[in-house]
């Protein structure tokens, strides 16, 4: 959800075809690399749907940035 400015929050929950839309990886890869915890990517689960907080996908992407 985004504030009253457009700007998304932090802690917005995203579905899997919107991870995996900044990620860059299809919905399947998600899904291996949940179920065989490949990466720490931490995910919410509502009842069968899973979300993923839009600050963890950040931190995700920060922790494996290389510096050149």
């Amino acid at each position: 959800m985004a504030d009253p400015q457009g700007k998304p929050e932090a802690d917005d929950l995203l579905d899997e075809k919107e991870t995996a839309a900044i990620l860059d990886v299809s919905v399947g890869t998600l899904q291996v690399w949940r179920c065989t915890k490949r990466y720490p990517l931490p995910y919410v689960r509502v009842g069968r749907n899973i979300r993923y907080q839009r600050s963890a996908i950040l931190a995700f992407i920060a922790a494996r940035t290389v510096a050149a």
